[in-house]
């Protein structure tokens, strides 16, 4: 029948964001005059040379990152602020095209960004949302290459508390880079050495800024998601905590903490903890946003109380 290879085209596009290329057309039996008649009649548009939309397929930012992945050509994949978009970390952009692959030969394109890189291993590569993109380690490496600690602190935490990776990953990654003098080793390592494997990572972006405004204010860095008891009674896990003082720290997220109910049982928590001889302070989005000077001089305080 005529229409097959278009039916099937259509499917194979459908599942890539309306994206294919003239390797996928032949394959599916599409001959080089068809292909020239589908560009010409409007049916296909061209994104990049050998690489097309099929029309009524909506220029989406997944479907211009594939795209790009795919005139890229062998080993061409999503990276750097693109890639930290597709695995949803801080440092993530999607107003650019960010690839890397070992040569680009195609004419430059506004909004796209591309990195020249011969040693690409296979196993820095994988494939997220149905885009080919750089492994969880390597993305990390590339938000450390354009970012600065703060940011590179906040993505690696989100990475580590969603178990996407682990620091032994982490850590093989950078060695194996690090050969290969990929930017940003530098930076991902400081950050690393800032991270106490027995405390685990933050529980949220907010946590993460917390321990960033404590360490900027002089302050040791806190023990996060601290378990208190009474005895053998489990009586409440604070956000953060300097168990040796009984400083209890809670970020004050209006999100989590509106109600009667909330309000009542956060207060009977509260006078437990003092009861215990425990100093609650509470951290607020304006502290983390100011600085945390107020925040760091009432710690302070406490702190000179306790001793």
């Amino acid at each position: 029948m005529p229409h097959e290879p278009d039916v099937a085209l259509a499917r194979f596009a459908e599942s890539n964001y309306g994206i294919f290329t003239t390797t996928h057309a032949r394959d599916i039996g599409f001959t080089d005059s068809l292909i020239a008649y589908r560009l010409r009649s409007g049916r296909w548009t061209e994104v990049h040379r050998n690489v097309y939309r099929l029309a009524g397929a909506p220029p989406t930012w997944h479907a211009e990152l594939l795209a790009a992945c795919w005139a890229g050509g062998f080993r061409a994949v999503a990276s750097h602020r693109s890639a930290a978009a597709l695995w949803n970390l801080p440092g993530k952009s999607t107003r650019v095209l960010e690839i890397t692959c070992p040569r680009w030969r195609r004419s430059q394109h506004d909004g796209l960004v591309v990195h020249e890189r011969l040693a690409l291993s296979p196993r820095d590569l994988t494939v997220v949302a149905g885009i080919p993109a750089t492994t969880i380690e390597q993305t990390l490496l590339g938000i450390a290459a354009g970012h600065g600690d703060r940011t590179v602190e906040m993505a690696v935490h989100s990475a580590l508390r969603r178990e996407l990776t682990n620091l032994v990953a982490i850590d093989g990654t950078l060695r194996r880079s690090a050969r290969r003098g990929r930017p940003g080793i530098q930076r991902l390592r400081r950050v690393l050495e800032l991270h106490d494997p027995a405390h685990g990572p933050s529980a949220s972006e907010a946590e993460t800024l917390l321990i960033q405004v404590l360490r900027l204010n002089g302050l040791p860095d806190p023990v996060l998601q601290h378990s208190i008891h009474d005895g053998p009674r489990f009586v409440a896990r604070v956000d953060a905590a300097y168990p040796a003082m009984k400083i209890a720290i809670e970020y004050d997220s209006y999100e989590h903490h509106t109600g009667r109910r909330a309000i009542v049982h956060d207060a009977a928590r509260r006078n437990h903890l003092v009861a215990l001889g425990w100093a609650p302070i509470t951290a607020t989005a304006p502290d983390l946003e100011s600085g945390g000077v107020r925040l760091a001089a009432d710690i302070r305080a406490t702190a000179r109380l306790a001793s």
